[in-house]
């Protein structure tokens, strides 16, 4: 069941279909497969299917007809007969990210709660392209959705135009956006559209806080090259703390951490104590070429992250990294995008939610 296999059976195939119901795999009034198809198709027992669809008749996306079958509930209109609103999800990777998919699962629950049908695109064809991005954004305009969720493009040439032309695109087309996680826009400027995260400065400035607290007194700080906004905002905090805490600030180097060649060359000059990473994978990734270099960690050398994605506890070396608050930022985008409909004047914002701190051993925490 893909990135679903540690999650108990029947969750994991009720969130498959319910995201093939959100592709538009099952139209109004369509009938299902039946349990025994869902069974076989699964590799699972009938009532481990039969408790899947009963956690989609709850969340009011299917009806079961006694001798008839499963059918799709009308996306025109819930039980109270209201006309539902319909947004979309358009997040680069989606079905494949560690720390989006999450926020958007959430999106997706908080906003059938709230009488909203959320599309994901096509999970078999995730966004990876400019040109993916923008049929996607045609897709959306055809639909008339009535707003996306726009987590903009990172790794692509001329992001930011790329970026602005989609989302001026979806104005033009009446849609509103509400960004996820980074702005359109480098940093330091912003958008003129409201934008859903963590603090990230913030967020800097906790962890080294912690690491100083620690007896940390030499940083390096690591990010892989086209990295977002959020990162220039993650090291900002971390210099700002360093001073503030009167430490050098850590120098900042930008590189692939799976090229031992590269590792060596920043560490060799610097001898720092700890790394910090811009985000988990980048530290994942930095961990296991420390350890081909015959590094142990914590002993010879700490390493941290940010986001709290899943892998953070299975790594060799449990992660010290901030936890994003997914649930919460997944609900206050909804919010945010039906204020921003019921009221298309209102000034952008930044909803920028408080990061955790999760201390485990790669910091040399006792």
């Amino acid at each position: 069941m893909g990135t679903l296999r540690n999650t108990p059976k029947h969750r994991a195939i009720s969130e498959m279909l319910r995201q093939q119901i959100a592709e538009g795999k099952y139209r109004d009034g369509k009938r299902l497969p039946s349990e025994t198809e869902l069974a076989r198709r699964f590799g699972v027992s009938r009532p481990t299917v039969t408790r899947a669809l009963r956690d989609l008749v709850d969340a009011k996306l299917i009806t079961r007809r006694i001798g008839s079958g499963t059918y799709l509930r009308s996306e025109t209109a819930d039980h109270t007969g209201r006309p539902k609103s319909v947004l979309g999800l358009l997040v680069p990777g989606l079905g494949n990210t560690e720390i989006l998919d999450p926020i958007c699962n959430e999106i997706t629950r908080f906003g059938q709660a709230n009488n909203i049908d959320v599309l994901w695109g096509d999970s078999s064809n995730s966004v990876v392209t400019a040109e993916q991005a923008e049929a996607l954004c045609a897709q959306y305009i055809e639909r008339q959705v009535a707003g996306v969720f726009f987590a903009p493009l990172e790794t692509i040439t001329d992001r930011e135009i790329v970026n602005l032309k989609i989302t001026r695109t979806l104005q033009a087309a009446g849609i509103v956006v509400v960004l996820l996680d980074r702005d359109v826009r480098e940093f330091p400027r912003r958008s003129e559209f409201d934008l859903i995260g963590i603090d990230n400065f913030q967020a800097g400035v906790i962890l080294m806080q912690h690491l100083i607290a620690l007896g940390r007194t030499r940083f390096l700080f690591l990010a892989r090259p086209s990295f977002p906004s959020t990162t220039d905002l993650r090291l900002a905090g971390c210099r700002e703390a360093a001073t503030r805490c009167g430490v050098p600030q850590p120098q900042a180097r930008f590189g692939d951490p799976t090229d031992t060649a590269f590792v060596r060359s920043i560490l060799k000059p610097h001898s720092p104590e700890l790394v910090i990473c811009s985000n988990d994978r980048t530290a994942a990734l930095l961990i296991q070429t420390l350890s081909n270099l015959g590094l142990r960690l914590p002993k010879d050398i700490g390493v941290v992250g940010f986001d709290d994605v899943r892998y953070a506890t299975l790594l060799a070396v449990p992660l010290t990294t901030i936890r994003q608050p997914c649930r919460d930022i997944g609900q206050s985008a909804v919010r945010t995008m039906q204020e921003r409909i019921g009221n298309p004047l209102l000034p952008a914002r930044q909803i920028l939610l408080e990061g955790e701190l999760v201390v485990r051993r790669s910091c040399g925490a006792k």
